[in-house]
């Protein structure tokens, strides 16, 4: 099976997070950015760093961006160069564009100019602190959709050495649990007759509202 390629424009927090991420997890990754000390700094933690002004329409066409899967456009606060490119990179004709944006303004219009996937890094992590914070049990929280997240959950103690079938999870609490991890073990689909230990970790999926009411517990 071919392995996706991903290129990631501008190397700000956000973009050499992502970069570096995604090269750790198996993933050819370049990384473009105009500043060579930041370009450098990742050398040895993407597959190829490239120092280019991503603006240049002609530069772009040289990295050959339209043969990567996915070209993530990170630019920090420049929002013109933000939009030159994610507009650039949909005339290439790549695939998928995710482009960073700073407010819902500058949001509305990349999705206009026909970025596949709007992400906004400060109010994400807003929300996930948030969740964190308020909750007990939770670990980890990814919002898949308005309604919709999952989530790892410690197990709360009055589940413990129940089984999932015992517990009635998808009927009292509107949560379904897709794993457990349990130490270095992954059970993925577990059955119902599978009981729960004091230490396990639910992965959950259902509506936010319920999996923060859930994880309050």
């Amino acid at each position: 099976m071919k392995k996706k390629l991903f290129a990631v424009i501008g190397m700000g927090r956000f973009g050499s997070s992502v970069a570096q991420t995604l090269f750790q997890m198996g993933y050819d990754v370049m990384a473009i950015d105009l500043d060579e000390e930041l370009i450098d700094d990742l050398k040895d933690k993407v597959t190829y760093g490239v120092t280019a002004d991503a603006q240049e329409e002609r530069v772009l066409e040289s990295l050959g961006v339209r043969n990567f899967d996915v070209v993530i456009v990170a630019i920090g606060n420049d929002i013109q160069a933000s939009i030159l490119i994610t507009l650039t990179l949909k005339e290439l004709g790549v695939k998928k564009v995710v482009a960073k944006a700073i407010n819902e303004r500058h949001g509305r219009v990349l999705e206009k100019l026909g970025a596949d996937k709007i992400v906004y890094p400060e109010r994400d992590m807003g929300e996930r602190l948030a969740h964190y914070l308020v909750s007990t049990n939770l670990l980890d929280y990814i919002e898949i959709s308005d309604k919709y997240s999952l989530s790892e959950v410690t197990v709360p103690h009055f589940l413990v050495q129940k089984s999932l079938k015992q517990t009635s999870l998808r009927v009292k609490y509107g949560v379904n649990v897709i794993a457990i991890k349990r130490g270095e073990k992954l059970i993925v689909a577990p059955p119902g007759e599978e009981v729960l230990n004091a230490d396990d970790v639910l992965i959950c999926i259902g509506l936010t509202q319920d999996l923060d009411k859930f994880a309050l517990m």
